[in-house]
Formats: structure tokens, C-alpha cells, sequence
């Protein structure tokens, strides 16, 4: 039996610990044991409207100690990081070697588990923007997990990069990951046109935010919407957007990213380019798993910058 945790309406953080018994690996499958897992706002929310029972989790590095069947991907006794669809806080999972990478000595278990979702989500964004060298990028939500490896990213790539934060305090965080200006304060997205138009717009924030940047795309722009913090619905100028034309909406869903993209290959450059320093994790908590409810509520409430990793024993 290996202990997981599952969502538990009764519990007051909605999440508790369970013994289960331990994952069949399928033959495309390798069996890790995990070291460490990170936490995703939007699958810590997703919990919290789950059944009793369910398995959260999507990030997770750790060793396999049993290779899958096919022969194929890392073997036993390697340092991995992958991702899950669910059920990646345990301390064993069985997951497919399409999803899973070995990673270099040089980076720790905790490092390594806040790439998948995060660094992907920030790289698959990026590249709907085609070729960057010399174009204006624009980046709402800036502070966060997706939004520190996104500004990196786009710096290196030769981006003239715009975020926007909260607070004096986090556009400090957001100058230090690459950006070029920050604009403070959610209240004030239409002061960025100073900096615009913008070839690329990354957006996690929706609602009024999403409405005010698209008629600051660049003809031929493309605004990528990766999430809905602030609201799930918008009020768009249509009139505005199309008879500007040549400008994308475009709606972005990890998961059907990765029906088209290899998880593996570019995972595997996301963990080179953190181990050469390239592209440096913010780790805002790291604690053991036994807190998840309340590491979990404080992530709810936003009261973390960057990654939070858990550690299981």
C-alpha cells in the first residue's frame, strides 16, 4: 500500500490522505517513486470541486524503480520529471514515458517539479508568437509560476517584454525575470498601450483585463488566453477587432497542447535550461506534503509568488 491524497468534502481543506494500493504500470508506463511535487492554482481549484476520492495532482518529480515494459524511456534508478492528467500527489505513480524525462545531476527534485505545467504552459504560449527577436510581448499575471518562466523565456529569445503586477513589491520579482517595463496594478492594463502595440499577448487574468489588451494587438498580433483569474467572462469590442483584422484570439488548454507537442522533448529542454541557469525556478514555499491543506488554501488566496513544491517523505 502507498499513501496518496484525495479530495475529502468533509475535510475543512477539502483534501486528505489515503492508503491505496499500488499503481499497475500499463506496458508504455514507468513506476516512480516521488520526491517532490509542485502546486498549480488551477488544480488545487479544480480539487475543491471534485467528488470524495478523487486524485489531484499534475506535476511531480522523483526515481524510477520500474521501467516500462516497452522498453522505452528512462530506466530504473533515474531522476525524472513528468506530469499527470491527475493523481500525481502520491507517493508512487505509474506514468507514461511520452509525459516523463530524466533530468541532469545538477538539478534538484525540487526544481525539476515545477517545470511541467508551468514551464510548458509559458513555452507553448510563447511560441504562438512565432519568431521573437525584436517584437513586444505582453504578460498579465506576471508573478506567477506561468509568468516568471514566461518573461525569462521571452528575454532570451530577444523580446522587448511587458508584465504587469500587483504590487511595487512583485514588479521587483517580474525586472528581475526580464522584463523590460511593468505596469503595477490590475486597474491600470490601458496605460500599457505606452509600450504596445504588442505582437504577442500572454493573458491569465480574463475578464475586463483580456477586453482592454486585445484592441492593443499589433496587426497580425495574437493574444494567447491561458487562464481566468479574474473572471470567466469578457465584454469585447467587436466592432474594434474586426474591422482592425489580422488579430487572434486564441484559446490556449495545456492538455490539448500536448496531443500536438512531444511533453518529453520539451520537457527535457526546460530542465537544460534550468540546470545551465537559463531559466531559474522561484520557489515562494517549499514544505512537506503533511501541510497540503493549508499550503493549498494559501495558493487559493494568492498569497505566493512563484512555485510552491511539497516534499514527500
Amino acid at each position: 500500500m502507498i499513501r496518496t491524497i484525495v479530495t475529502d468534502p468533509l475535510s475543512p481543506s477539502h483534501l486528505a490522505f489515503k492508503e491505496v494500493d499500488v499503481p499497475q504500470a500499463m506496458p508504455w508506463e514507468a513506476l516512480v517513486q516521488v520526491k517532490t511535487v509542485s502546486l498549480n492554482r488551477g488544480e488545487v481549484k479544480d480539487a475543491m470541486d471534485q467528488e470524495a476520492s478523487s486524485r489531484p495532482g499534475w506535476d511531480f518529480a522523483g526515481i524510477v524503480i520500474e521501467p516500462a515494459q516497452s522498453g522505452q524511456g528512462p530506466q530504473k534508478g533515474a531522476r525524472v520529471v513528468g506530469l499527470l492528467p491527475m493523481g500525481a500527489w502520491s507517493e508512487q505513480v505509474a506514468a507514461p514515458v511520452s509525459m516523463l524525462v530524466e533530468i541532469p545531476d545538477k538539478l534538484t527534485f525540487t526544481e525539476a517539479a515545477t517545470l511541467p505545467v508551468a514551464g510548458l504552459t509559458a513555452l507553448y504560449a510563447l511560441r504562438k508568437g512565432g519568431m521573437l527577436l525584436g517584437k513586444r510581448v505582453f504578460i498579465t499575471g506576471s508573478s506567477g509560476g506561468v509568468g516568471l518562466f514566461a518573461h525569462q523565456l521571452a528575454a532570451q529569445s530577444g523580446a522587448f517584454v511587458v508584465g504587469m503586477a500587483s504590487t511595487e513589491e512583485k514588479s521587483k520579482l517580474v525586472k528581475e525575470a526580464g522584463a523590460d517595463e511593468v505596469i503595477i496594478g490590475y486597474s491600470a492594463v490601458s496605460s500599457a498601450s505606452q509600450f504596445g502595440p504588442y505582437d504577442l499577448i500572454i493573458d491569465s487574468v480574463g475578464g475586463n483585463t483580456l477586453a482592454a489588451l486585445l484592441p492593443q494587438l499589433a496587426p497580425q498580433g495574437v493574444c494567447v488566453a491561458v487562464g481566468f483569474s479574474s473572471s470567466n467572462t469578457a465584454t469585447i469590442d467587436m466592432m474594434n477587432l474586426v474591422t482592425s483584422g489580422g488579430r487572434t484570439l486564441y484559446s490556449f488548454f495545456l492538455g490539448e497542447e500536448l496531443t500536438r507537442h512531444s511533453a518529453a522533448d520539451d520537457l527535457r529542454l526546460l530542465a537544460q535550461l534550468a540546470t545551465e541557469k537559463r531559466l531559474i525556478p522561484r520557489i515562494e514555499v517549499e514544505a512537506p506534503w503533511t501541510q497540503i491543506g493549508t499550503i493549498a488554501r494559501n495558493l487559493l488566496e494568492r498569497k505566493y509568488s512563484g512555485k510552491v513544491v511539497l516534499h514527500i517523505d
